[in-house]
């Protein structure tokens, strides 16, 4: 898989919260944030999420 196409939009973990100072949230990491969970991760570790999993299409 390419790493560079990682979309927390795209991923089964991403949700979006109803906290307005922290909108995003990833459960497979188990945080909430302000920005998306994959540039926090990127930002920690520089890499890219490892834990990406892709939602199954509709």
């Amino acid at each position: 898989m390419d790493r560079k196409s990682v979309s927390c939009h795209k991923c089964v973990y991403f949700y979006v919260t109803w906290d307005k100072n922290f909108p995003y949230g990833c459960r497979a990491f188990g945080f909430k944030s302000r920005l998306l969970p994959s540039v926090e991760v990127k930002k920690a570790s520089g890499k890219e999420c490892l834990q990406f999993k892709k939602k199954e299409e509709r």
